[in-house]
């Protein structure tokens, strides 16, 4: 039989065993000081509880305290901040209610007593339950944490009665041992569910089972402690654990979060590519820690009423927030910015990655990823990086166009057109940025398309001005260069619409200016043999054949420029033919009479015919100019003069911009007399005038012919005629 041991009114001493046991200090034991354990404070020499404590604290030492950081045992430990307040108001005789006043400091002597004895391990009065006979510190080293805090709060209950009846009065410091007991076991409690909480998404886990026995301890809490108490025992204090869980549950998070993150340094060295491996890897992490949750967590803690999916979701969106924009802080360079973005946009923000469709999300909604203020800053960012890139991508196809101007290649045909790479240089560029920019924000996607249209705005009529002086002027590259000026107007027009006004300006304008020089190399081959026309050589060569021959050739280039350049510019070299044609004849270096004139009109007739029919075969479809030689050659070869009026009015109708000068010199070709040209003159006068009104109004777009053909003044004409 164990002999009698003293006791203290209200709570158990060890049994003889215990004391002889806590002779030996627990190696990692729960103390606050390495100093030797004090001599007993109670008057009839019993140590109070305090092997009990040592082995208590020495078994749960390495379970708890070392597992959990001094941050998260601080969260867990009120009781602790208010308890030295409590032991001034005891060993100074507070009042016999229990109720908490303000009292003069206690003297320095007592307090280190009271200190020294807690930290080296005060007396420890444990309820042991009949059935296990178990000590508190056991139970929660075997985690049977609900157990525990049920004998912890019958002790504080126990002694919160004795202090109430006055027990105390003559031996305060005894009261001040057993309540540090009663709180370094409610800290180690607390801690030991840090340590859960911490343990819960690590590789090995947590039993459901203990999941479960945390939040049946949470919730005993809360009973326990449903309010505030009235009588200011800092005993009875509510010691908040579903706060104290939920910041665990936090904290835990953030250091998931943090743990891919570690190598962001070398990351950062390697550009967006390391950005980009370290949030995947973070992304990775994430869906894994929460995918545990929602198959193991949360079923565990669903039983005990605890909406763990919801806190757990919180936690990592928020620990994934702050992680962002510490990353964001370092970003340096477009395409680290865009890297950010997109991964919150469309890996964080995609519709599956906090969970399978259909799963119930928080009643209220997570606030956004990032700040809006931090959001509108990073694409601002991105925007500045990007207007600078932007531009150099440009200068890098006009470096590269230059190199193949240099090299003199000639452009490839694909599918029987001139290819340029530099149209699909330039779509290429602007549709992968938009497009990427699209895929994080309309907005952003928007501002995206305004720099590459201003970019591509600036950048044609600087290329242009570097092709058109550089020595790499030729028929394949105009027509190349025309072909992609098309396709750039077409294409991104089509595709974006709202680029039609700053774009729509420099292209056509760039496409005018390669048909031009396209013509003038043509125009300088071409000009030197019309001065044959209307001589003697003239009736006797067969002039036209080289100059239809150089027509034809130049054509072949034309089929290999797209529509609706190509007829366009066939119509042009058609115009100038007949012009330049018409504009020998009427300015003649010869005067011809009667049998020449009648050859003459023959020559030219035949002349009209064979021009007409060749560009006719070449696919011209400006047939509205072969009635202007042949109209000129009719009166030149007209026996009937009556009937000159008639061709007159023919050659007035079909060719408004004709002017009185055509006329005169048309007249003085055929050497009618002045008389007759008088009278012809006053007859086609009303139909000059409405011919300058159909001019001036109504006259079909670019059928223009007279008016670009010089003629000699109408005095000269007139003398010539007399």
């Amino acid at each position: 039989m164990p002999s009698p041991q003293t006791e203290t009114p209200g709570l158990e001493l060890q049994s003889p065993k215990e004391a002889e046991e806590s002779q030996t200090p627990a190696q990692g034991s729960w103390r606050t000081s390495s100093r030797k354990e004090p001599n007993a404070h109670c008057k009839d020499g019993t140590r109070l509880g305090l092997g009990t404590l040592r082995q208590a604290f020495s078994r749960a030492s390495q379970r708890a305290l070392t597992q959990v950081s001094k941050e998260d045992t601080g969260l867990f430990r009120p009781s602790s901040c208010s308890l030295f307040r409590s032991f001034r108001q005891a060993l100074d005789g507070g009042p016999a209610a229990g109720h908490v006043q303000a009292t003069p400091e206690v003297p320095s002597g007592v307090m280190n007593g009271v200190s020294q004895q807690a930290s080296t391990g005060a007396a420890s009065e444990e309820l042991k339950p009949e059935a296990e006979g178990k000590s508190v510190a056991d139970l929660i080293t075997e985690r049977q944490l609900l157990a525990a805090f049920e004998q912890l709060l019958r002790l504080e209950t126990r002694l919160v009665a004795e202090k109430a009846s006055r027990t105390f009065e003559q031996d305060p410091t005894a009261f001040a041992r057993r309540a540090m007991d009663v709180c370094l076991h409610y800290d180690g409690l607390a801690a030991e569910l840090s340590a859960i909480v911490r343990e819960t998404l690590g590789s090995d886990g947590v039993d459901a089972a203990v999941l479960a026995e945390l939040a049946r301890v949470v919730n005993a809490e809360e009973e326990a402690h449903p309010s505030p108490p009235d009588d200011g025992d800092f005993l009875r204090t509510p010691r908040h654990w579903r706060q104290h869980w939920e910041e665990a549950v936090r904290r835990s998070a953030q250091e998931r979060v943090r743990r891919p993150g570690a190598g962001w340094a070398s990351a950062a060295a390697e550009g967006a590519s390391g950005l980009a491996q370290l949030l995947a890897e973070l992304g990775g992490s994430v869906r894994r820690d929460l995918q545990k949750v929602r198959q193991e967590v949360q079923p565990a803690y669903a039983a005990a009423g605890f909406p763990a999916w919801e806190v757990y979701l919180r936690a990592f969106h928020s620990a994934v927030a702050q992680r962002l924009q510490e990353l964001a802080r370092d970003a340096r360079g477009c395409e680290q910015l865009y890297v950010l973005l997109d991964w919150a946009a469309n890996v964080y923000g995609s519709p599956d990655f906090l969970g399978p469709p259909g799963l119930a999300l928080p009643a209220e909604p997570l606030p956004p990823l990032l700040a809006p203020d931090v959001w509108a800053r990073l694409e601002s960012d991105y925007t500045s990086f990007l207007e600078a890139k932007i531009a150099s991508c440009f200068d890098n196809i006009l470096q590269l166009e230059q190199s193949h101007w240099a090299a003199a290649e000639d452009p490839e045909v694909l599918q029987g057109l001139y290819q340029a790479p530099l149209s699909v240089d330039v779509h290429m560029l602007v549709a992968e940025h938009v497009k990427a920019a699209g895929a994080i924000s309309a907005e952003l996607e928007a501002t995206t398309l305004r720099i590459c249209t201003r970019a591509l705005g600036l950048f044609v009529p600087r290329f242009e001005k570097a092709f058109l002086a550089s020595e790499a002027v030729s028929e394949p590259h105009l027509g190349a260069y025309i072909n992609a000026c098309e396709e750039l107007r077409t294409g991104i027009l089509s595709r974006f619409p709202g680029t039609l006004e700053e774009l729509e300006k420099p292209l056509v304008a760039a496409t005018c200016s390669f048909q031009k020089h396209l013509l003038q190399g043509l125009q300088r081959e071409l000009q030197p043999l019309f001065r044959v026309v209307c001589t003697r050589d003239w009736l006797t060569q067969d002039w036209l054949r080289p100059l239809m021959d150089k027509v034809v050739r130049f054509t072949g280039h034309l089929q290999r420029v797209a529509q609706p350049r190509a007829q366009e510019t066939l119509q042009e070299v058609h115009r100038f033919v007949v012009r330049e044609y018409l504009a020998q004849a009427l300015r003649p270096r010869k005067r011809f009479w009667a049998m020449e004139r009648m050859r003459g009109s023959q020559k030219m007739s035949l002349d009209a015919q064979a021009i007409s029919d060749t560009f006719q075969g070449l696919g011209s479809e400006a047939t509205w100019l072969d009635q202007a030689i042949q109209c000129v050659a009719e009166i030149l070869g007209e026996t009937y003069k009556d009937d000159i009026q008639r061709h007159l009015e023919t050659l007035i109708r079909s060719y408004p911009d004709i002017r009185r000068d055509h006329i005169l010199a048309i007249l003085a070709l055929r050497r009618l007399g002045c008389r007759r040209n008088q009278h012809l003159l006053q007859h086609t006068q009303d139909l000059l005038r409405a011919a300058a009104g159909v001019v001036g109004a109504e006259a079909p777009r670019g059928r223009v012919l007279f008016e670009e053909i010089k003629v000699p003044s109408a005095i000269a004409v007139r003398i010539t005629c007399i």
